[in-house]
């Protein structure tokens, strides 16, 4: 099921931080492609968030002139190709901005860069001596969903599927999502170093659940809005 649209927060400020975040994504996305030739991997390597270098506790060549630990930043602005990326911000553009207009624009920020580290961390955790660098925004954003499962968990949620365009509750499309994120996770974490690899789904799985728990102390006392 891809999404397409959902029912969207009456009123209020533009999501703007939202809007940001999809524009620095789509030119970091370009940083990658402006790389020259052959110096991507070394790019991706040194701006990725390596497991390994958090086991060992410091940076790893290709090195950068940072702490070794912004990458847990900077990696959730890298994508691996134009699908990694445009799924990613399908998905932010859908589910974000309800957030935002709940939180406001301060607090979702703090929200969704929480929900990446905590995801890179989770990933690190199941990983902990992989060299393969992850990039991706996918580990917020899953913090994005996991907050609005919470929030909006009637909300209708238009997905396309082979029958057409049907609108489900968004606890039926986020909760076999989740479902889908938690099975392949406990699979990986049983692959050896040589066979691991691609989706980093324990990284998706611990920003759903960092979202679930941050929105809940994060939205505490504030209005949700009334849908017509």
């Amino acid at each position: 099921m891809i999404p397409v649209g959902d029912d969207q927060v009456p009123g209020g400020p533009p999501a703007v931080v939202n809007y940001a975040l999809i524009a620095l994504n789509v030119l970091a996305f370009f940083l990658e492609l402006s790389q020259p030739q052959g110096a991507l991997e070394s790019f991706i390597t040194a701006w990725g968030v390596v497991p390994r270098e958090y086991s060992a506790g410091h940076d790893l060549p290709p090195t950068i002139p940072l702490p070794f630990w912004t990458t847990l930043f900077t990696s959730m602005f890298l994508h691996g190709g134009w699908a990694h990326l445009g799924g990613n911000m399908l998905y932010l553009w859908i589910f974000g901005d309800n957030i935002e207009k709940v939180l406001g624009a301060v607090r979702y920020l703090i929200f969704y860069l929480v929900c990446g580290v905590a995801a890179a961390f989770a990933h690190i955790l199941s990983s902990p001596h992989s060299a393969m660098p992850t990039v991706g925004a996918s580990g917020a954003i899953s913090g994005v969903l996991g907050g609005y499962l919470v929030l909006f968990p009637r909300n209708r949620v238009r997905v396309f599927t082979r029958g057409g365009i049907v609108a489900v509750p968004a606890f039926v499309m986020l909760g076999l999502w989740i479902l889908i994120q938690f099975v392949s996770g406990v699979g990986s974490i049983a692959r050896t170093e040589q066979t691991g690899g691609g989706v980093a789904y324990m990284a998706h799985v611990g920003g759903f659940v960092a979202g679930v728990i941050l929105i809940k102390l994060m939205a505490a006392g504030r209005t949700r809005p009334a849908y017509a």
